[in-house]
């Protein structure tokens, strides 16, 4: 079973993660950020990944220390959930359309983490969100997860559709990476024979 659920708790954060890689993309996420459960559902939704996220964070701040550490603890729960990445695809790619929105994504669950990020927001704020805390999240993620991700917007003029449009974008290329390479089932996806 390629499960995991991860705690996280800091003076900042109360957290819980909880992952099923083989899961049907279905989603319960409280993080007491609206937008921030939105893309969340969104991404385990179009990754096919079940995904719990219950986070108690200290938003009288602002939302940056909830974000960024929903993302440290959700790519600390992909690392284990894949365990030695024995019999996945590896790489994954998309290009996503929505309404103005394109968004091009590539990953690679390399175990070497890097974040290019090419996304240009026209607003400073999606409602009351920070829309830097996009980049944010996915950085954590990364860092945390041993994920290689360029991430680009091609096209879009309205912010809610370009961060939905990144967050498809990754889960459809995330959905691919983790998947089982039916001819490969038992092998590491690497000539170094380890990730």
């Amino acid at each position: 079973m390629r499960n995991a659920t991860v705690t996280r708790k800091t003076a900042e954060t109360d957290i819980s993660v909880g992952i099923a890689l083989d899961g049907t993309g279905a989603y319960d996420n409280a993080t007491g950020i609206g937008f921030f459960d939105h893309m969340l559902d969104q991404l385990a939704r179009h990754a096919l990944i079940d995904v719990t996220v219950r986070c108690i964070g200290d938003t009288h701040i602002d939302d940056h220390h909830s974000v960024e550490d929903v993302g440290i603890a959700l790519g600390q729960a992909l690392a284990e959930a894949l365990g030695d990445k024995r019999g996945i695809r590896r790489y994954g790619a998309c290009l996503l359309p929505m309404d103005d929105a394109l968004v091009r994504a590539a990953l690679d669950l390399s175990g070497r983490p890097y974040l290019v990020w090419k996304v240009e927001m026209p607003t400073e704020r999606i409602g009351a969100f920070d829309t830097e805390l996009v980049r944010e999240f996915f950085q954590a993620v990364c860092t945390h997860g041993g994920i290689t991700l360029h991430v680009e917007a091609l096209n879009g003029i309205n912010s809610h559709h370009i961060a939905e449009a990144a967050f498809k974008a990754v889960a459809q290329a995330l959905r691919m990476a983790v998947e089982t390479d039916q001819r490969k089932r038992d092998a590491i996806p690497s000539t170094k024979g380890t990730l």
